[in-house]
């Protein structure tokens, strides 16, 4: 089974940000991918974090997702949506979602981002506060696909490996973290962090990020990669819009949890 992750730079213009998001899914979708993960804020990144309640969308309806569930029909591909806005039960608020459309294009789930990027870096000079303009979501969402049961996140998700244990008892094989690291911690954190979600839980990760300069001035990282159950890399690039894909295989978590059973050997669960 072939996957991608989507590498994109995305700005204040949905239809720009569709058109090149189309581009690259094209991309994948003629390189004999079954599944593709778009970045976080693959159809928005505005000015202001409240930029986004102009194109929040109500579940169902509205041109972004029309445009996910008619390309995945047209291109026959899985797409996991990264995020984009959805009304929330605040008006001056929008959930970050994430639709998951099969390859007839119709939607088999969607998750909304639990952990909001509410931080300041240590050396002070960048500060985020995602619950400004964002409303939390309550669920863990896991969604069955081609490629194995998948476990889906957001960015910031990524630091809280207890919601990833959950997604894991669950039956999650395969984990999409979609995200717009900024540059400081992704050169920190991001594939420490990554390697790790897969390693401890015996997981693929296909992680597509933002990369380059936006139009609020964030810096994201990029380095958008695909990572099998060992920890081991399997695709990567740095920068540019792109298409990062691998061969994985569906099968490989079971074994490996078979012959290695860290997971059954836990003293203490999520329960």
């Amino acid at each position: 089974m072939r996957v991608a992750a989507i590498q994109m730079n995305s700005g204040a213009s949905v239809s720009a940000n569709l058109e090149l998001a189309e581009r690259l899914l094209q991309e994948a979708a003629a390189d004999d991918v079954e599944l593709a993960v778009l970045p976080e804020n693959f159809a928005f990144m505005g000015r202001k974090g409240r930029d986004k309640n102009a194109h929040a969308e109500q579940p169902g309806t509205g041109p972004i997702q029309d445009f996910l569930a008619a390309t995945s029909a047209r291109l026959q591909l899985w797409i996991v949506a990264g995020s984009m806005p959805l009304a929330s039960p605040e008006p001056e608020r929008v959930y970050g979602a994430c639709p998951v459309y099969d390859a007839s294009g119709a939607e088999q789930a969607c998750y909304r981002k639990l952990h909001l990027f509410d931080v300041t870096l240590p050396d002070g000079e960048e500060s985020y506060q995602e619950s400004w303009s964002m409303y939390p979501g309550d669920d863990l969402v896991c969604v069955d696909s081609p490629v194995g049961r998948i476990g889906l996140s957001i960015c910031y998700d990524l630091r809280f490996p207890e919601m990833f244990r959950r997604l894991v008892d669950d039956g999650a094989t395969v984990f999409t973290i979609p995200a717009a690291f900024t540059k400081t911690t992704g050169e920190a954190h991001w594939h420490i962090l990554q390697r790790a979600r897969a390693i401890e839980n015996l997981a693929y990760v296909i992680a597509p990020g933002q990369y380059g300069e936006h139009a609020d001035g964030r810096a994201t990282f990029g380095h958008s990669l695909i990572v099998d159950p060992w920890g081991r890399i399997l695709a990567e690039q740095a920068t540019g819009d792109g298409v990062v894909a691998a061969d994985i295989d569906p099968e490989l978590p079971a074994r490996l949890r078979a012959e290695f059973p860290a997971l059954a050997n836990r003293r203490f669960t999520t329960d």
